[in-house]
């Protein structure tokens, strides 16, 4: 059995498609997705049918995959440039919905030491902390109750230091953020979401340059920087190579790091 990472698929199911056919997995291998399964690309219905009944498939939660969730529970209107009205008008609205809410915002392999997350983990947070709040922010998701009020609290930049006093409210705004839209880091806990090239503001330097002590042993999968058309390196896979923006979509084969490409069609 193989596992195999994706970066991000944005809705580009044919590009999903045709890298699976050159990959040809096994029905016993795992497939990972780091997250933006859908949005800004034309083919969301078939992209989540596909990840929501095959088995083995491991996904974690974009900031896209949660602007969808906020959208369809009437807390935001789409964006000029969302495209998931094929989603918001299915007859099968609600199961997707459903999906996407039982999807974490960290996947954690322990007997390959590997993690998934959308953005990153910042180096001032353990291996445990970073868990903790994944799964603070799924209790939030899956309670129905709590939901609605978490989705009016999660837009914003603010608060961007993790070190200052804030509400529980902000605190779960904030490490929403961290996992699904963060870039730039600055030591001890400061984090950027404005700037999306390959250089951040004086003193910001990319969150993967460092990370905590307990994180050392373990690979890291992540997507959400298109720019950096891609991370290879031990210890870190960056896997979003702009598949939406006319570029490639990109998988690794966790086990011997064999990347796989397919140019956008």
């Amino acid at each position: 059995m193989s596992t195999y990472v994706f970066g991000d698929l944005q809705g580009c199911f044919d590009e999903l498609s045709a890298l699976l056919d050159q990959i040809n997995p096994s029905d016993d291998d795992a497939l990972w997705f780091v997250g933006d399964l859908i949005n800004r690309g034309p083919k969301n219905v078939a992209t989540l049918e596909l990840l929501s009944t095959r088995p083995h498939t491991h996904c974690v939660l974009g900031n896209h995959d949660l602007h969808f969730l906020a959208v369809a529970h009437g807390i935001r209107l789409p964006h000029r440039s969302d495209t998931i009205d094929d989603l918001l008008t299915h007859p099968e609205r609600e199961a997707f919905v459903d999906f996407l809410i039982q999807q974490p915002l960290i996947h954690m392999d322990q007997h390959q030491h590997v993690l998934m997350v959308h953005a990153g983990i910042p180096a001032m947070w353990s291996l445990d902390e970073a868990l903790a709040w994944s799964e603070s922010i799924s209790q939030q998701l899956i309670d129905p109750s709590s939901r609605i009020p978490f989705f009016r609290a999660m837009y914003g930049n603010e608060p961007h230091d993790w070190h200052q006093i804030m509400s529980q409210e902000a605190r779960l705004r904030l490490a929403t953020n961290i996992l699904t839209r963060m870039r730039f880091y600055q030591s001890p806990g400061v984090i950027d979401l404005e700037a999306k090239a390959l250089t951040g503001p004086e003193g910001f330097r990319p969150w993967f340059e460092s990370r905590h002590p307990s994180l050392d042993d373990w690979t890291i999968c992540f997507g959400h920087w298109a720019m950096l058309d891609g991370v290879f390196k031990p210890g870190l896979y960056g896997l979003d190579t702009g598949c939406v923006w006319g570029r490639a979509l990109t998988a690794v084969r966790l086990e011997d790091g064999t990347i796989f490409r397919q140019a956008a069609l």
